[in-house]
């Protein structure tokens, strides 16, 4: 298929008629279908090949024989089983955990440190002025040891024990085993990428340089998945950031043997214990050892990306930009399964129910993945690059004018220079990733059924809209899995078998013409069909924004969308998801990404751009169904949902009167609850909604997306939201005051509006509401927006009262001795409303 003409970059620097122009009278690419093509109408263009690493174990009920001789294999070490010439820095040999421990407890920063401690704890002492010097001395000597003792135990626990190779080939071998049975189609990796990967390690090693592997994290099996690659390709194993909950009886220790370096979830002020994590991450990347964190913190419980996390990121930042080491290489890496393993849990937990804590019999009863058959895991490598290089770019890109750049002693000192680097850098990692991804069986099927108007699709239809899928993949720059010689049919046959009860299916015994196939679970299958929002969000954002036209009915005449209000539109709805997606970068920002989309639908045959400057549906697009458009918008909708919903759960918010005469409550004080307890009855009240048919999409009630929805509304001032510094109080959150809704002072013109609503449905958190509204997919019970938020209205005053049942406080109350950023909350009346209906 002919590559589409993309925007000259020095149109983007004209005015938008120019631009219009182009897109308008530009020549359009060749869209041959398949067919036409080669004349296979079911064949795929996939990525370049890959390698399945776990092609060559057997099991030993098929070949008992094969099974003992390979375990003998990786005992004694044969071929790539011997790990003796990996690449990279040598890690495997007795007295390596001790010279490691030395080192970080000599660290400079961590020295300094402790020494500062020491005098800090000296001189808040009460009697420090009146002892003498050489007691105060003798004192802070004794706080500098006890302070040095820590830091080793600190040291201890957290530093990998990489030594014994017999050890790490066994650990191999079993890893590949539970890998082969649980991901039954195996564990493949890209020859190109590998290749490029070894390339990069090699010219690293001679530099005494580190590779910095951040790969994206959607389950547990990610931390071996890394570990395993390197083995098997011969480079030396990363040091991996494990969280300390996942540090087990007997398996922690395997584990920490590994790679694993043991850390704590969160540490707040604990100045010691970050200045040990710095001094460890110095003496890697110093010595040019190779080093691995998750990029996003903790797993997706969503499928796509999650926003960057700044903590270790900015660990390994800082120790470049400070000349601590010379300069280090980014190595992004994507990993994709056709199923993951936890997502089930990913589900209770993202409708409320508690994180179940990691314990050892869990672990043992995870012996039953290994009957399961869960497809394959693919994992992908971006091209490495120089983190001091990628700091250099930034420091020209961010210079105040062209005489002088800044330099990075100039970013050690401005904390908003470093700050803003770190952002960029962060954003980067993730949209390498995107770039490196590759779209899995299951997640072509997933998105294929959630975006169907239907209830159901036959299988012939099935597997013509993945072929379709794959196209709109490519088109837009994206990779699917390699398929190898196998057909699209057999593709979708097996994807199906993976996803088992997660697609129902009907028409198998003849009842049916065809066999038809729906979403069973369509909170599960989002999880697959997010995998792929990064590729269309753009698209999807624009053909959202023209909905907001189209939705309003009438002829084509009446659904014209002048060019203006179309990108105003696309510009307020890409802010309030900017929290969601990572967009393409690109000179010209979200101008550049509009122009790039409209020129891709006008390629496409969905638009038709008029000669007054008005974007409308193609007369092709409407004989077709609006099968393009409709794939676009049903991708966004249900995030539209979701804020929509968070939005309107803020009228919880809005201050009653005090149920008891006596109190002095005003009706326009200022009411604070705990973040934590809103997101519960938030949910509650979402899961009503639900119930009740004014929001279509279950998925928008989960936590992620809620956290996300109150981050954005945090940034725009519509709620305050104060944090306790050292983290052990409860965050707490209440709406701005410019944007408190109004009550009515008499129950008759309450009950004329709403049910039982003494919420006034006007001001700018009813007209956030609304705005936010327009982008919603039309429903059966939503001809009448309005309508629907005065129900919702009411809803949400009830869940106010409910928040008013447990713990509320004013904003008169809202202080603490330790300054505005820590608050007090009342424990007074707490009430559990865990089943509660609304």
């Amino acid at each position: 298929m002919g590559r589409r003409n993309h925007l000259d970059v020095d149109l983007l620097r004209q005015d938008d008629s120019a631009i219009l122009e182009y897109i308008r009278t530009g020549p359009l690419p060749d869209v041959t279908t398949p067919e036409d093509r080669d004349g296979s109408p079911y064949s795929v263009e996939t990525e370049s090949p890959t390698r399945n690493l776990t092609s060559d174990f057997t099991h030993f009920r098929d070949a008992p024989y094969t099974f003992l001789r390979d375990i003998g294999k990786h005992i004694v070490g044969t071929t790539y089983r011997s790990y003796e010439k990996y690449v990279g820095r040598d890690i495997l040999y007795p007295g390596f955990t001790e010279e490691m421990k030395a080192r970080v407890l000599r660290n400079e920063l961590l020295r300094n440190r402790i020494a500062s401690l020491a005098d800090r704890s000296i001189k808040e002492s009460p009697v420090w002025s009146r002892t003498s010097r050489f007691e105060q001395e003798d004192r802070r000597q004794q706080v500098v040891e006890w302070l040095e003792a820590v830091s080793s135990k600190l040291a201890d626990r957290m530093i990998c024990k990489f030594e014994s190779k017999k050890f790490l080939r066994l650990a191999y071998y079993i890893v590949m085993q539970i890998l082969g049975r649980t991901y039954n189609q195996g564990l493949h990796v890209n020859a190109e990428e590998i290749a490029k990967l070894k390339e990069v390690a090699t010219i690293a090693a001679k530099k005494n340089q580190s590779l910095i592997f951040l790969p994206c994290h959607r389950s547990h099996i990610d931390y071996v998945c890394m570990q395993a690659i390197c083995f098997r390709v011969g480079i030396s194993l990363p040091t991996v950031v494990a969280g300390d909950n996942l540090n087990l009886a007997v398996i922690g220790p395997a584990l920490n043997r590994l790679g694993a370096m043991w850390m704590r979830r969160s540490f707040g002020d604990d100045q010691l214990y970050s200045a040990v994590i710095q001094a460890y991450i110095d003496t890697l990347l110093a010595g040019g050892y190779n080093f691995e964190c998750f990029i996003e913190g903790g797993r997706s419980r969503l499928g796509k990306l999650l926003p960057p996390k700044f903590g270790i990121l900015k660990f390994i930042f800082d120790t470049v930009l400070s000349g601590r080491t010379e300069d280090c290489w980014i190595v992004p890496v994507s990993t994709q399964y056709d199923r993951v393993i936890e997502t089930e849990s990913y589900i209770n937990e993202l409708l409320g129910s508690e994180k179940k804590k990691e314990t050892l019999r869990d672990f043992f009863n995870a012996r039953e993945i290994l009957s399961l058959k869960m497809g394959r895991v693919d994992v992908r490598f971006h091209d490495p690059w120089s983190l001091r290089g990628f700091i250099s770019a930034q420091l020209e890109k961010l210079a105040p004018d062209a005489l002088r750049v800044p330099t990075f002693a100039d970013a050690v000192v401005n904390a908003d220079l470093r700050t803003r680097i770190l952002r960029s850098l962060g954003y980067q990692v993730l949209s390498d990733i995107n770039k490196a991804s590759v779209v899995m069986p299951t997640a072509l099927i997933g998105t294929v059924l959630l975006t169907l108007r239907g209830r159901g699709v036959g299988h012939s239809e099935l597997i013509r809209r993945v072929e379709w899928l794959c196209l709109r993949i490519r088109e837009r720059g994206g990779r699917v899995a390699d398929f190898g010689k196998l057909s699209t049919v057999q593709v979708v046959d097996r994807g199906l078998e993976v996803l088992g009860t997660l697609v129902g299916n009907s028409g198998g015994d003849g009842s049916l013409l065809e066999r038809t196939f729906y979403a069973e679970d369509r909170f599960q299958l989002s999880f697959y069909r997010n995998m792929v929002m990064h590729l269309f969000v753009s698209d999807a954002i624009v053909a959202v924004a023209m909905y907001t036209k189209i939705k309003q009915g009438g002829g084509p005449s009446m659904q014209r969308v002048p060019v203006k209000y179309l990108f105003e539109q696309c510009l307020w709805l890409s802010k309030l998801l900017a929290g969601e997606f990572v967009y393409i970068q690109q000179p010209g920002g979200i101008r550049a990404n509009f122009w790039e989309s409209v020129q891709l639908l006008r390629d496409q045959g969905v638009i038709s751009i008029s000669d007054d400057g008005c974007v409308e549906l193609s007369i092709e697009e409407r004989s077709r169904g609006r099968e393009f458009f409709d794939f676009y918008c049903f991708l966004l909708w249900p995030f539209c949902d979701g804020y929509w919903f968070a939005a309107a759960s803020l009228f919880a918010l809005t201050p009653m009167p005090s149920d008891f005469p006596d109190e002095t409550d005003s009706i326009n004080e200022t009411l604070w609850v705990e973040v934590t307890e809103f997101l519960e009855v938030a949910q509650i009240l979402g899961k009503t909604v639900y119930a009740q048919g004014d929001l279509s999409y279950f998925e928008a009630v989960n936590k992620e997306v809620l956290r996300s929805a109150f981050t954005e509304f945090e940034a725009e001032g519509i709620i305050v939201v104060r944090r306790s510094k050292s983290g052990r109080l409860p965050a707490i959150m209440s709406l701005s005051p410019e944007w408190l809704p109004r009550r009515y002072d008499d129950d008759a013109k309450a009950n004329s509006f709403s049910r039982a609503s003494r919420i006034r449905p006007e001001g700018r958190l009813w007209d956030y509401v609304e705005h936010v509204s327009i982008f919603r997919r039309e429903g059966k019970n939503r001809r009448d927006s309005a309508s629907v938020s005065m129900r919702v209205l009411a809803l949400a005053d009830d869940a106010g009262r409910k928040l008013k049942q447990r713990r509320v406080q004013t904003v008169e109350d809202a202080k603490h001795p330790e300054g505005d950023a820590l608050v007090k909350v009342s424990r007074a009346t707490r009430g559990r409303i865990g089943g509660t209906k609304l």
